[in-house]
């Protein structure tokens, strides 16, 4: 990569790296004035570049709660039609964890597709190792019956249910074709994955799309965290796409040598250096109000929370309940440039009821929290087609 002069080193404000955080996530854009359309929501799609798939539904779907911070409330459909039909847009895979991507992405993430061998959990490894006849029937009933679901698979047992570690090996070897690209994810089903050729999936320009080199792609990668951190550590950097370390460090070392990240320092962060993308501009003020859902990109990186919003938060759903500290699904409330409050809520469908079980205010929450933080919630209830809990 060519050198470059702008090897200088800055120093932002604590205040600064918390506007440059929301206005990256796209948490510093007015919401539309009237119901977003499906522009708005392919520009939240740009800004936060993937969205975290997760099976809870305490309160709605893990990937449609970040458009609802950013845009207020849109039709759900609209993200359906981009990550389940033709001409797709987004498809599956891990970039974070389980995400939505962007089709054009798909390239950049074939080193990780070609190192499953080495890089999926052992479960998958062994089967692929110990069985490799079964990983090609796996494939043949997807080529012959996609889209299908695990459960539907010829070897699946019957009857069983239960956390990953009761996979049976059938399910363990869709899983390794999954990870390793030779399936992928044509839609969901009541929240089950069905798998399908990505052939029949992809659209043929992106899977044409020549893969680019392992370090070519990872750059990329790091450049799209960039732009979608605003300010960062390495470590927030290396995490929003889960690189290895080893792998991100270079990167990230590369990328300020090329002038393509620059070395800042952050007010508040100590020996943490941040990185800033060269063209990333600084609002002036930040009057967002929002509430986050827990698997926010917003959230990803605890460490990061705290040293931009100074705000310890922790995803407590797999706590024992007498150890929670603020409940059980906490969407942290966003007022200006701030995060100020917690709120634990749930969708009471039979009652067709938003439940609020807590709501703990931030020290230094500002007076005005409680009345922004009650029309949120009754937009929030409005948008789940729910009425607002009269107790809370």
């Amino acid at each position: 990569m060519p050198r470059s002069s702008h090897r200088r080193r800055q120093r932002i404000s604590a205040a600064e790296a918390r506007r440059l955080a929301l206005a990256a996530q796209g948490l510093a854009d007015p919401r539309p004035a009237a119901e977003p359309t499906g522009w708005d929501l392919r520009r939240v799609l740009k800004r936060v570049v993937l969205l975290q798939i997760d099976s809870v539904n305490v309160l709605e779907r893990a990937h449609y709660l970040p458009a609802f911070s950013r845009l207020g409330p849109y039709p759900t459909a609209a993200l359906d039609r981009l990550s389940q039909r033709a001409p797709r847009r987004l498809f599956e895979y891990w970039g974070h964890e389980a995400s939505l991507i962007g089709v054009e992405l798909h390239p950049l993430l074939r080193w990780r597709m070609a190192r499953g061998a080495r890089d999926a959990w052992g479960g998958m490894r062994r089967i692929q190792s110990e069985r490799p006849e079964l990983i090609g029937d796996v494939l043949e009933q997807v080529r012959e019956r996609g889209p299908i679901a695990a459960s539907e698979l010829d070897e699946q047992r019957r009857g069983r249910s239960g956390p990953w570690w009761d996979w049976s090996d059938s399910k363990r070897a869709i899983e390794w074709l999954f990870w390793t690209g030779q399936v992928t994810a044509a839609r969901r089903r009541r929240f089950e994955r069905l798998y399908d050729l990505p052939e029949r999936v992809i659209p043929r320009t992106i899977l044409d799309a020549p893969t680019p080199d392992h370090d070519d792609a990872q750059r990329e990668l790091v450049r799209l965290a960039a732009g979608a951190l605003g300010v960062a550590a390495e470590r927030d950097l290396r995490e929003y796409f889960r690189l290895p370390a080893a792998d991100a460090k270079l990167r990230v070392a590369e990328l300020v040598e090329a002038g393509e990240l620059l070395l800042v320092e952050v007010e508040g962060w100590g020996r943490t250096p941040g990185y800033l993308s060269p063209s990333a501009r600084i609002p002036r003020r930040v009057d967002g109000v929002a509430l986050i859902g827990p698997f926010d990109s917003l959230l990803w990186e605890r460490s990061r929370l705290q040293r931009v919003f100074d705000f310890d938060f922790r995803i407590e759903l797999y706590v024992p309940a007498p150890k929670r500290r603020h409940g059980y699904y906490v969407l942290p409330f966003l007022l200006g440039d701030r995060l100020v409050a917690r709120v634990d809520l749930k969708a009471d469908r039979g009652a067709g009821v938003l439940r609020v079980p807590a709501i703990h205010l931030e020290p230094g929450a500002p007076p005005e929290t409680t009345d922004a933080l009650d029309a949120e919630l009754t937009l929030l209830a409005s948008w789940l087609g729910l009425e607002r809990d009269a107790t809370s």
